[in-house]
């Protein structure tokens, strides 16, 4: 919004277009609050786009165009809901050719450059009521056309390492297999790294996926504790995150777990049974936030219904790092201190300590990044007290 007051400010008749998937239920107070923004791209984007572009260079009726809201005469348009591309491998590369260098941009900490993020699939078929983008149809690109990206981007760029941005990377297994072995079979000696689900993996695919290259996986594992994993919908079992956890290490790949604390039925009695998930899996890495109640998801109409969230709320103050959903027995100042102790269940456990001196030891190529990780979490923790940050 900063950047499209300056465009305003420099050429107010230059077009300024906005995307963002958690707030498309919201289009009418999106337009309100933001003055300087002509077109609001709801969902869709891949199809919706260029129908807008196109439409804007025509200078035709915007009515016809779906997924987008706008202005017209001093009153705000919503148009119907668009349809999603069901083919991905219509979709052509993105204009990489576009970009002068992949210098600036790093994952994480400055370490495997030249890097770039990659979508090969969108959607999550899951039901997870926490989550904005649950129950979305599932789309994807075949293996031949994610091999066709990373050797342009390979020959092009020199591109070393690749994040993998699918919500659930590994949902279809048989492709999964056919894209590692066409990338070991291509030599393309590219690191790369994904999300999925803890259910979908197991110890031949992980093994297929380390031998292509693949460094890290990171699961959302949300709760140590099996009644909160019911209660949200997750779909999955305390069990398998422990075998998850424990066949992605063994395999040599390091596993990142998200947390989520704060979710409908949290006590100190589940978050201790996340406390002990934590010090007995000791994942590679880890993220805990607190439950956010974001609008248009099922857990939103629970926070209101139960009086877990005022009335005021503020969809503008919601942050993973900061409480504003209560539970039925814990404050906002409570999750705020179940997420600290989180970090320090992780954070101060010799071994986990031991386990990441010893996975370096046996890894030489993530020393580097072993320390400029462990210098964040440090900075993070000891100087800013894990306030907008993770």
């Amino acid at each position: 919004m900063m950047i499209a007051a300056i465009s305003k400010s420099i050429n107010p008749k230059r077009h300024t277009v906005g995307i963002c998937w958690t707030l498309r239920t919201l289009p009418r107070q999106v337009l309100q609050e933001a003055p300087d923004l002509d077109y609001y791209v709801m969902h869709e984007y891949e199809s919706v786009t260029p129908a807008l572009v196109q439409s804007l260079s025509s200078a035709s009726s915007l009515s016809t165009i779906d997924g987008v809201a706008y202005r017209e005469n001093g009153e705000i348009k919503v148009n119907r809901d668009a349809h999603p591309t069901t083919d991905w491998d219509t979709i052509p590369l993105p204009r990489f050719d576009l970009i002068p260098s992949l210098k600036p941009y790093q994952i994480n900490t400055p370490h495997g450059k030249p890097f770039v993020i990659m979508y090969t699939s969108k959607g999550c078929p899951y039901s997870c009521t926490f989550c904005t983008v649950r129950r979305t149809s599932y789309k994807k690109r075949s293996a031949e056309s994610i091999l066709n990206e990373l050797r342009y981007l390979k020959k092009s760029f020199g591109v070393r390492t690749v994040s993998f941005f699918d919500e659930t990377f590994t949902i279809d297994r048989k492709r999964t297999m056919a894209l590692c072995e066409a990338i070991k079979q291509e030599n393309l000696h590219i690191r790369w790294y994904c999300n999925t689900r803890v259910e979908l993996v197991d110890r031949i695919l992980l093994s297929k996926m380390r031998e292509a290259g693949c460094s890290g996986i990171a699961y959302g594992i949300e709760s140590g504790s099996q009644r909160i994993l019911d209660d949200v919908e997750k779909g999955n079992t305390v069990e398998e995150a422990e075998n998850a956890i424990r066949w992605t290490k063994q395999a040599g790949i390091k596993a990142y777990c998200s947390f989520i604390v704060g979710l409908p039925g949290e006590s100190w009695e589940t978050v201790e049974e996340t406390l002990r998930f934590i010090v007995r899996t000791r994942p590679t890495g880890a993220q805990f936030n607190v439950a956010v109640p974001y609008p248009g998801t099922p857990m939103y109409d629970l926070a209101v219904k139960k009086g877990w969230v005022g009335p005021s709320l503020d969809w503008r103050q919601l942050r993973q790092d900061t409480a504003s959903m209560q539970t039925d027995s814990l404050t906002l100042s409570d999750l705020e201190e179940a997420r600290r102790m989180a970090y320090r269940a992780l954070y101060f456990n010799p071994r986990w300590i031991l386990n990441n001196i010893f996975w370096v030891l046996r890894h030489p190529e993530d020393f580097y990044l072993g320390v400029r990780y462990f210098m964040k979490a440090m900075n993070n923790y000891v100087v800013h007290g894990m306030r907008h940050a993770h």
